[in-house]
């Protein structure tokens, strides 16, 4: 939907304190939805991990889950810093802002997960000041960091979006936190979680998990109808060289994560080898591409059939419906590779 009132533009420069009348409906609509889907930590069940932790995995396991936990002990800060630096300030209309206030608390909570995860895990105080930083000290880790922080920079100078250009980088610093911060790597992560879980094993965090998805989902649901709208209201933007720049950046995620996974799988895992991981990250990064109207790059086809369905509870599109499933707390699972 477009702006209508005085052609004000979601970009344009300023503070739109008005929700009446409204011009982005579809943004409230999601803030009232991601209401719905309140959970808590503290409904999360540890109790039977850490009898798998101290029982039943490999050490090629638990090197994967220790830098597994290592990796979310910091990605959901990552993205709560550029949510409040640089998205806020120029997504300009309340109701937008609405849902980004409502996010900036989901982040927190994933925060709040991932801390009682590795607290849980790594009992050892040593263990858990080593999982923290992680981001220094362990090079896959750091070379995703080191991505995120460099598309989140980009656009940290930019106190208005005056220029295309200045609209053109933001647009790229949402599409990369959306597609291929919370929709690849994030993404990637949740596949090593349900590999465990199609094992028997690590339930507490799979059950987590499902929750954190449907919020990562939501999440980037939003951050692609920003994008739609911006399209919309400003075609100009969505050019040949913006279109390039965002292929360049998938590429360059699709091969961090890929590193990531080499370490993860560097002791022999047994099911789940580099070259499926590898597989599976191309299948995401041309669903992302699609998402944004863009042709495929890879052809890949998903290589996990743990990822096909999780035990149905929804069978809708993620990215399409309305979130109305679960309340509170939510028995079951969740539909992790719908059509797109």
């Amino acid at each position: 939907m477009s702006a209508e009132v005085g052609h004000a533009k979601l970009l344009d420069p300023g503070l739109d304190l008005t929700l009446r009348p409204m011009r982005y409906p579809q943004f409230y609509d999601m803030y009232r939805d991601a209401i719905k889907n309140t959970w808590t930590v503290e409904e999360v069940d540890f109790s039977t991990d850490v009898v798998d932790l101290r029982s039943r995995l490999t050490e090629a396991d638990r090197h994967m889950i220790n830098r597994l936990v290592a990796f979310f002990a910091t990605g959901d800060s990552i993205v709560a810093n550029n949510l409040v630096l640089n998205l806020y300030k120029h997504i300009n209309a309340p109701e937008a802002r609405m849902y980004l206030s409502r996010q900036l608390y989901e982040e927190a909570l994933h925060v709040q997960f991932y801390l009682t995860l590795l607290d849980t895990y790594l009992p050892d105080p040593l263990e858990r000041a080593k999982a923290f930083a992680a981001v220094d000290n362990i090079p896959s880790i750091k070379t995703k960091a080191d991505f995120c922080l460099k598309w989140m920079e980009s656009i940290n100078s930019l106190d208005s979006l005056e220029s295309k250009e200045d609209r053109k980088n933001f647009l790229i610093n949402l599409i990369c936190f959306a597609t291929c911060i919370e929709g690849l790597f994030f993404f990637a992560a949740f596949a090593y979680v349900y590999f465990m879980r199609s094992r028997g094993l690590l339930n507490g965090l799979a059950a987590g998990t499902n929750w954190v998805f449907r919020d990562e989902s939501c999440h980037m649901n939003f951050a692609l109808e920003v994008v739609r709208t911006v399209r919309a209201e400003e075609p100009d933007l969505w050019d040949v060289d913006l279109q390039q720049r965002v292929a360049k950046m998938l590429d360059e995620a699709v091969e961090c994560e890929h590193q990531f996974a080499a370490d993860l799988l560097s002791q022999g895992v047994m099911g789940l080898s580099q070259k499926d991981m590898r597989q599976y990250l191309e299948y995401i990064a041309d669903q992302r591409l699609a998402m944004l109207g863009m042709p495929s790059r890879y052809g890949a086809k998903n290589p996990f059939p743990f990822m096909e369905l999780q035990d149905v509870q929804e069978v809708t599109n993620f990215f399409e419906r309305r979130v109305s499933a679960y309340q509170v707390a939510v028995d079951g699972d969740v539909a992790f590779d719908a059509d797109f």
